[in-house]
């Protein structure tokens, strides 16, 4: 494999990933600079970033370290008596992230989980937790993402290993033609997989320019399920409600599921969305109308 070929780098990036949980595992200081139990806490990013601080909060929250609130960076309410606020970028240079953070400083506690160490970022924020080791040439995120979730649920004292394990046993397996051919996809999660099954929407949007939507897993009866139909999937990432299975196979829709690990799973789909991405002939290293970084022009 060369840099030349087609969605190189997102290959390397997304086969490293049981590597990189296992150093985000045993990335002590930096999890200890993430906000001790008991306080109350807004999670913010943008896109990718953005639906893993969703997962993070509801992991934080079910866990019981505190209120804990998942924000677009653009759209955020962070001036509601939050002890702090983290925020999650792989390149520590989307403008909206850098205002917020900017406006905090000196009122609330700042943390960066940030990519880049030589980021604007990195001396805006109260404490900087530094992943340059899970840092992406890739504009689509894979690596990064996921490794910041797994120092995220390390630092809530879960215990990566079958995590690492499951995904390593992905990585050793292949996909189908059936998957990876589908007209349409559906994402579904519960808890903490629903900001997973946005990312995994986004994923394959961007790399493949396919037609995705995502929901959480209940909410798929009210409405989207009208969609489902021969030749398109649903997927659902970790356990489905009741019954749901069996009302999506009788569309004729494949319903997709995994007793892996949630996480596992998404490298799961990293794999179907860059397989299918060369298959079309696009080169996921270089999406359509995508850059490594949303800056802002003043």
């Amino acid at each position: 494999m060369t840099d030349s070929l087609p969605g190189a780098h997102m290959r390397e990036e997304l086969t490293s990933q049981p590597d990189m949980w296992a150093q985000a595992a045993d990335l002590r200081e930096g999890q200890q600079a993430l906000p001790a139990k008991g306080a109350r806490v807004a999670v913010v990013g943008c896109g990718t970033s953005w639906f893993m601080a969703q997962s993070y909060a509801v992991l934080r929250e079910t866990a019981g370290f505190g209120e804990t609130d998942a924000f677009a960076a653009s759209e955020s309410f962070v001036d509601r008596g939050y002890d702090a606020v983290v925020a999650l970028t792989r390149s520590g240079t989307t403008t909206e992230v850098l205002e917020l953070v900017e406006g905090l400083r000196g009122r609330v506690r700042t943390i960066g989980v940030i990519g880049d160490p030589e980021s604007p970022l990195v001396s805006l924020v109260d404490d900087a937790v530094l992943l340059p080791f899970a840092d992406e040439k890739s504009v689509v995120q894979t690596r990064f993402a996921t490794t910041a979730l797994a120092l995220f649920r390390a630092s809530l004292g879960e215990d990566l290993s079958q995590a690492i394990a499951d995904a390593r046993a992905v990585l050793d397996s292949t996909d189908d033609a059936e998957l990876l051919d589908a007209e349409q996809y559906s994402f579904l999660g519960r808890g903490w997989t629903v900001g997973l099954a946005h990312e995994a929407a986004l994923k394959m949007r961007e790399s493949s320019q396919s037609w995705t939507e995502s929901y959480p897993s209940m909410e798929y009866r009210h409405g989207p399920i009208a969609i489902a139909a021969p030749g398109r999937v649903t997927w659902q990432f970790g356990e489905a409600p009741e019954g749901l299975a069996a009302q999506v196979e009788a569309t004729g829709a494949r319903f997709e599921q995994s007793s892996i690990d949630p996480m596992a799973d998404l490298v799961r789909l990293h794999r179907v969305a860059l397989d299918r991405a060369v298959a079309r002939g696009l080169d996921p290293d270089q999406p359509r109308n995508l850059s490594r970084s949303v800056i802002l022009d003043a």
